[in-house]
């Protein structure tokens, strides 16, 4: 039985397969009565004949170029519009369709929409022009289609006339999601936003960035292009080059445009990601090229040809290395499949794809798998009519099911399945028997709203007419000798990530990422990149980061800084580090050795206090002012040597507020009390009497130093509240953090430092004054060398301290205190102390009598004879030489203490001589003042 309807079918065929279009109804590729019809637009044929000769009419030409995949769309169309038939779902309407075949060209495809706008039942198919198509009832209700984007662009502009529902399965461009322009167009699919996202994401997630991209010369490649471009953009990845291949193989450049693709793939060694944005008869061209060429790249494919079985099956198509493509994501087709495996039983006349079909493949039937698919693909409407159809007819039962793109043929039977519940919703009080119970723009209102049920799960169109479904990520996998198209994952469009069913499936996932398709290598963590003159950005060069600077990721496009004030990093450094945190600690061996100065001194002026206690009583430690301005004095030097502990280890507010402060004071007061032993040294050794008068208004030993060490309070108080000493944390060295104790203020630094210099000054001319007294009691001379000593220290300390940092300053004012500090209570105490110990036979009181008798007797001798005064005349003859002419009476006068001198030529000069008992008395007063 089979076989008559086959020899009946070719009969049919040998009449009109040439498909001319005679009239109208020659038109329709495939088409079935019913209540309500919905057209279809599919690209059955890969391109449309040209005529050859000249004039070109507006004539309607055969198409060449048969393509399994898009016919199987058709077949999915009927399939579930026969199925909805069968169903409760539309009880008591049935679904007609009318299906075209637009040859992938878009001037055929506008004839199909005229047709589909034309008045319902009109003889003519005439087209109506009207201001108001509200009412206006055209030949179908809903159109599933087209194909390709470019051609869904144009249809929809035309149908949006009457707004006539347009659900296509397979257009993607992301112009249509725009509804100001595509106002009646829905898709069962996602947009090429999603697509080129997903596809950029897997082009990350492999570390490529440097890449190729080729894309057809039409609507959909150029949108595809841009689209992806953007994507590419925002994610740092770099097209290297961009080729176009014609949209149309008739085009007489088309294949030296391919050949230009595969030379600048071939030139382009860097690139191994090839990018390919084409409908599926264009791949086949430019892969069969490649395969010559022996090109091996990777290749992410678009939708449209990812699951293409005609092009894995091209003869060592695993020469050209790997295929990644994403897919529609696709449902349960069993149903399907057996309506594919009991199709030979379907009856033919009024489907001309499916009798094409069937006299292709008995023309091709001698051919083997791959061989006759391409025979199916190369033969033309024009070339069939040559067989006269007497050849025996041939069908192949897994050949169709052998090329279902599951994909494609689930968004067809989706786009069917919406429709049908719209339809649904619009007919529950209405009968829509009537081809006027409802009129498509009101249908399209119903088709915003529709929920479908697609494998258990709730779908419908969103604002922009999407159906944000799936996408499948496909992998080429040579198995068995055989290329196997396999679902590697899945990517969520949403949530825009990779899910994996196993970990098998992730394994070759990642394995993309062993082939490189950089424009650079890899900055590694510690560089940066620095782009080049090229002017993409992913070509450039690696350099280090600088000093204080880090970069602790691959191909960063800067370094971070390092907070400068408490890290560090050294060039190419990954990481910052912790500044070392410095100060002049216990542990130092400097901090050390000036702790060690400093204890010495305070043994040293405990063990003065200790000698001059066990020799209270003697002339030395008596004629040093007593006890008490001792006990003082050396109380200063011990916190003065006190106050360099505060000058050591961490720096806190405490110390650095006492240190300053308790040195100042503590020196002005000892400087204060060697200024009271000057002037009363001075005040006691005088023999001049306006001197000792001046000397006496100045002596007020506890107000004078109470005053002078009162000012030093006043002025560190008023540093110590206005202007008080802090911790400083010091950044002038790269790598380390100085703590130390900043002023507060240098001006009142200065001050306190200036001020115990004047007294120290004021003291010097005092001491300076009393050098030449006593051997025995010349404590004034060592307090000149004292001060000297001071005075050298601190002029060192000045441009020393001005010009160190780091944490050996504190060191520097320790140095110069210790000093200072030595130097005072060594000439002021150790040559007593020497006298006491070693020389106690002059320590005695009648060897300090006799020293100062014999002082002041030649002071009091010197005195006398300074109070004379001698006048003499010069001649203009020689030099006069005068002589003492008179001589003391030793009877008399001398008993009167009188003595008389004479220069010639001048009247007698009487004088006084102090007696002896005279003499006596005043030693005793020098001594007692002392």
């Amino acid at each position: 039985m089979a076989l008559v309807i086959f020899l009946i079918a070719c009969f049919a065929m040998g009449t009109d397969i040439a498909f001319s279009c005679q009239n109208a109804d020659d038109f329709v590729g495939a088409r079935s009565p019913g209540d309500i019809i919905i057209g279809g637009l599919f690209a059955v044929h890969s391109e449309m004949l040209h005529p050859e000769e000249e004039p070109i009419k507006p004539v309607i030409q055969n198409c060449a170029g048969f393509e399994i995949q898009v016919f199987l769309q058709t077949l999915a169309m009927i399939h579930a519009i026969e199925t909805i038939n069968n169903s409760t779902l539309l009880s008591g309407v049935t679904l007609g369709y009318e299906i075209y075949d637009t040859c992938a060209e878009v001037t055929k495809a506008m004839a199909s929409a005229l047709r589909f706008l034309s008045k319902f039942n009109s003889s003519e198919d005439a087209v109506e022009f009207k201001c108001n198509y509200s009412d206006y009832i055209p030949r179908v209700k809903a159109v599933t289609g087209a194909s390709y984007s470019e051609v869904s662009m144009a249809v929809s502009r035309l149908l949006a006339l009457q707004l006539i529902p347009q659900v296509s399965p397979a257009s993607s461009a992301e112009i249509l999601s725009d509804k100001i322009r595509f106002p009646s167009f829905f898709r069962t699919i996602p947009s090429d936003f999603h697509q080129t996202r997903a596809m950029t994401r897997l082009i990350c997630e492999s570390g490529w960035n440097w890449i190729g991209v080729i894309v057809t010369d039409d609507d959909n490649g150029r949108f595809a292009l841009e689209s992806f471009g953007v994507q590419a953009m925002v994610n740092n990845v770099c097209i290297a080059f961009k080729e176009m291949l014609p949209a149309y193989l008739s085009d007489s450049t088309f294949h030296t445009k391919v050949d230009q693709a595969i030379e600048k793939i071939v030139k382009e060694t860097r690139v191994n990601v090839i990018v390919v944005f084409m409908r599926q008869f264009h791949v086949l061209k430019l892969f069969k090229k490649a395969i010559e060429r022996n090109v091996n790249k990777i290749w992410i494919a678009s939708d449209n040809w990812s699951a293409a079985v005609k092009i894995s099956t091209i003869p060592n198509i695993g020469q050209l290395g790997t295929v990644v493509g994403f897919g529609f994501k696709s449902g349960d087709i069993s149903s399907f499949q057996e309506f594919l495996r009991n199709l030979h039983e379907k009856p033919t006349e009024n489907n001309k794809f499916l009798r094409e079909y069937i006299m292709l493949s008995s023309v091709c039937a001698h051919l083997e798998y791959h061989d006759f698919q391409t025979c199916i693909a190369n033969k033309s409407q024009n070339d069939l009519l040559e067989n006269d159809g007497s050849k025996p007819q041939f069908w192949r039962d897994d050949f169709l099911n052998a090329n279902v793109e599951p994909g494609f043929i689930h968004s067809t039977i989706l786009a069917v399945y919406a429709i049908a519940h719209a339809i649904k919703r619009q007919c529950k009080d209405r009968d829509c028997k009537d081809p006027s119970a409802f009129t498509p723009w009101e249908l399209l209102e119903e088709l915003k709203k529709v929920i479908v049920i697609d494998n258990g799960k709730k779908v419908k169109f969103d604002s922009n007419g999407d159906m944000s479904t799936s996408y499948d990520v496909l992998l080429w996998k040579e198995i068995d000798g055989h290329m196997e198209i396999t679902t590697m994952a899945e990517y969520d469009a949403e949530k825009g990530g990779f899910i994996f069913e196993d970990e098998e499936k992730k394994k070759d996932f990642l394995a993309l990422k062993k082939v490189q398709s950089t424009c650079s290598q890899h900055c590694r963590p510690g560089q940066v990149k620095k782009v080049t003159e090229s002017p993409h950005t992913c070509c450039y060069e690696c350099i280090y980061c600088p000093e204080n600077h880090y970069s602790n990721q691959t191909d960063m496009d800067y370094c971070y800084r390092c907070n400068n004030k408490t890290y560090w990093a050294p060039i190419n450094s990954t990481t910052c580090y912790r500044k070392t945190v410095y100060f002049l600690a216990w542990t130092d061996w400097f901090a050390i050795f000036l702790l060690l100065l400093s204890a010495f001194g305070v043994v040293l002026v405990l063990s003065i206090c200790v000698i001059f206690t066990k020799n209270l009583d003697t002339p030395v430690v008596k004629a040093s002012g007593g006890l008490t301005v001792c006990y003082i004095i050396l109380f200063s030097h011990f916190l003065i040597f006190l106050s360099t502990v505060f000058f050591i280890d961490v720096p806190t507010e405490f110390k650095c507020k006492t240190r300053q402060a308790l040195f100042g004071i503590s020196f002005t007061l000892c400087i204060s009390c060697i200024l009271i032993k000057s002037l009363k040294i001075l005040l006691a050794f005088s023999f001049d009497p306006k001197l000792q008068n001046f000397l006496k208004c100045m002596y007020k030993p506890i107000p004078t130093v109470v005053t002078c060490t009162g000012i030093q309070v006043i002025i560190c108080t008023f540093w110590l509240i206005f202007r008080t000493p802090f911790v400083n944390q010091n950044f002038s060295i790269p790598r380390a953090i100085i703590l130390e104790c900043n002023e507060g203020s240098i001006v009142a630094f200065g001050i306190m430092l200036g001020y115990i210099a004047a007294l120290a000054f004021i003291c010097f001319i005092f001491a300076f004054k009393g050098r030449k007294l006593p051997e025995n009691y010349n404590e004034a001379k060592f307090i000149t060398f004292g001060m000297l000593i001071y005075f050298i220290a601190w002029i060192v300390f000045i441009p020393v301290y001005a010009t160190t940092f780091g944490k050996y300053l504190p060191a520097v004012e320790i140095i110069v205190v210790l000093i200072s500090n030595y130097g005072i209570l060594c000439c002021t105490f150790l040559p007593k102390c020497y006298i006491i110990i070693y020389k106690q036979e002059t320590n005695t009181k009648s060897a300090f009598l006799k020293m100062v008798y014999t002082y002041s007797s030649k002071s009091a001798g010197s005195v006398a004879v300074s109070q004379v005064s001698l006048d003499s005349k010069s001649s203009k003859s020689s030099s006069l030489q005068a002589t003492i002419t008179g001589s003391c009476k030793t009877q008399n006068d001398s008993v009167n203490g009188n003595c008389h001198f004479q220069v010639p030529g001048q009247p007698l000069i009487k004088g006084k001589v102090l007696p002896r008992n005279a003499a006596r008395t005043m030693v005793r007063k020098r001594v007692s003042s002392i």
